[in-house]
């Protein structure tokens, strides 16, 4: 059985840095292409970050590129997001997701997912 836990979330001041953490219990983490989606209120899922299974694959959406960076520590079976220079509009739910080999942007391409760890950005 596979558990995906998000940490990490937290009320920071816009321009502040926040590292959230996603570590997964169960499988194979190395065979993971994992992600980070994240959903404000009365809105849609949307795609932030997402890494291969093998290091030094990955992507960022265009609304958080150059300031959140995603990576992961297979020892540690941890997946991360460095987040930057925030702003009000990354305030939202972040979740992790998983699934064996492959990876992409849509959320239905994911097989595992966590509660999510909530983010607030304010002024």
């Amino acid at each position: 059985q596979v558990h995906v836990v998000e940490s990490g979330g937290g009320l920071v001041e816009a321009g502040a840095s926040l590292t959230l953490s996603c570590t997964i219990s169960g499988g194979t983490f190395s065979s993971y292409g994992l992600g980070w989606f994240r959903q404000a209120p009365g809105q849609e899922r949307e795609f932030v970050a997402a890494m291969s299974s093998q290091i030094g694959h990955s992507m960022t959406s265009d609304s958080v590129k150059g300031r959140f960076t995603v990576s992961r520590d297979n020892s540690r079976n941890t997946l991360y997001l460095q987040m930057n220079l925030l702003k009000l509009g990354d305030t939202a739910m972040y979740y992790c997701a998983a699934r064996e080999y492959g990876w992409g942007t849509s959320a239905k391409q994911y097989t595992f997912w966590g509660r999510g760890t909530q983010d607030a950005v304010s002024s």
